[in-house]
């Protein structure tokens, strides 16, 4: 049996061979890396889980003087922290305070008219009405007795000692002095009685009235005041000390901080899955890794299309439902507009 024959050795590897089978050793490489940074970065999806992409909102309110006046001062800039309460602007108010001025000296002055009527006549008064009746009294008294001589001189001499020309007369101031003495009387009486109730009734109406407009003077003054209704971030100012104020023109836009919440769209196939207070996370593109904890807050009752601005893997023609998922943002990470990233746990 003869023996195989010797096989020449291989021959040495050429550099264009090397070079072959390094790049494909590097794209084996680059291929498993890929693969590998794949599934790290998109993990199995949990069955359970519901993931919702949508926008952070928040509410806002625009705040206006509720008078037309200059504005006199500005108190706070855009990106401000303001409290409820805190003082924001001034309007000018040096007229409005003459008018007030006025308006308190009217109502003073009206009072002391309701005091003068309430109190009723001065005792002085009432002596001088005495006194006047009195006076009348005695010019009415020497006038009946002048008449009742004329009387008795014209029955005694049979009409010539008297001529009825002076006992005419003499009747005339008689009944002229009697009237006179009445009317006195009438008088006393009515300082004696005070003022009528209709008459302190009517200043006490025009006492509240002056009073109404001290009232609303105050209110308007107080007004004159531009404060924060409630806690807030100072979005817009949009007016400046000088410009003229009105009730339609907005001074500052306020963002309310809290609460805040992320508006997303659920598609009806999982809308039985989830339910108000449920607990959820709440991931933004600048800080992936830590998630905000948030719960469903609303979920809409009526169906709409997908909005414009939501990327959903279905077709964007599909039905959805809108969910408000509130954040607990302490840290103040969250701003207007943002997009978040909601995961909902749907486990039962």
């Amino acid at each position: 049996m003869t023996a195989p024959s010797p096989q020449p050795p291989a021959a040495p590897a050429t550099p264009s061979k090397r070079r072959k089978i390094g790049i494909a050793v590097l794209a084996v490489a680059l291929a498993a890396g890929g693969w590998y940074w794949w599934h790290a970065s998109h993990p199995p999806r949990d069955p359970d889980a519901i993931v919702l992409h949508g926008n952070v909102e928040l509410r806002q309110v625009s705040l206006a003087f509720n008078a037309s006046e200059r504005i006199a001062r500005l108190a706070v800039d855009e990106g401000q922290r303001v409290v409820a309460g805190q003082v924001l602007g001034e309007l000018d108010t040096r007229t409005l305070a003459l008018r007030l001025e006025a308006a308190r000296a009217q109502a003073e002055a009206r009072q002391q008219v309701l005091r003068r009527l309430r109190a009723g006549s001065r005792p002085e008064e009432v002596a001088q009405a005495r006194a006047n009746t009195a006076a009348v009294q005695a010019d009415a008294d020497l006038a009946q007795r002048q008449l009742e001589r004329l009387r008795a001189a014209w029955r005694e001499s049979n009409g010539r000692a008297v001529s009825q020309q002076d006992l005419d007369a003499a009747q005339a101031t008689a009944r002229t002095a009697a009237a006179r003495l009445e009317s006195m009387r009438k008088a006393q009486q009515l300082v004696q009685a005070g003022a009528r109730d209709e008459e302190v009734a009517e200043a006490q109406a025009q006492l509240n009235a002056a009073r109404a407009d001290i009232a609303l003077m105050e209110r308007q003054m107080a007004e004159a005041r531009l404060t924060a209704p409630v806690d807030a971030i100072v979005r817009s100012r949009l007016m400046e000390p000088g410009d003229m104020a009105s009730p339609q023109r907005p001074v500052y836009t306020l963002a309310i901080a809290d609460p805040k919440w992320v508006r997303a769209w659920i598609a009806e196939a999982d809308l039985g899955r989830i339910r108000p207070g449920m607990a959820a996370s709440i991931a933004i593109d600048s800080q992936p890794g830590q998630p905000l904890p948030g719960r469903v807050g609303y979920i809409s009752s009526v169906a709409e299309f997908t909005p414009k601005t939501v990327q959903t893997e279905e077709l964007r023609t599909a039905l959805v439902y809108e969910v408000r998922v509130l954040a607990d943002d302490r840290a103040d990470r969250l701003r207007l507009g943002m997009p978040a990233t909601v995961h909902i746990d749907a486990s039962p």
